[in-house]
C-alpha cells in the first residue's frame, strides 16, 4: 500500500478536486493520498467528493495559515 502526496496549495475551488480526479486512476485498493491545500472550501470538498465515490476520508490536520492535510484511503 503506497501513500502519495498531492500539492494543491494556492488552488482555488474546483481545483483541487479536479487534480484528486485526475489522480484517482492511479491508485490502487488501500493506497492513501494525502492533499495539501489552502482553499476556504477544501475540507468539504474533499470529504464531498470521498463521499461520491465511496472513498475513505482518513484524517484532516490543520497545519495553520488556511493549510490543511487531509488522507483519503482508496
Amino acid at each position: 500500500m503506497a501513500v502519495e502526496v498531492l500539492d494543491t496549495l494556492g488552488l482555488k475551488c474546483p481545483q483541487p478536486v479536479l487534480k484528486i480526479a485526475v489522480k484517482a486512476p492511479d491508485m490502487n485498493p488501500g493506497d492513501t493520498l494525502e492533499i495539501i491545500g489552502d482553499c476556504p472550501t477544501f475540507e468539504k470538498d474533499v470529504r464531498t467528493w470521498c463521499e461520491r465515490l465511496g472513498k475513505v476520508f482518513l484524517s484532516i490536520k490543520d497545519e495553520g495559515h488556511n493549510k490543511k492535510r487531509v488522507q483519503i484511503q482508496f
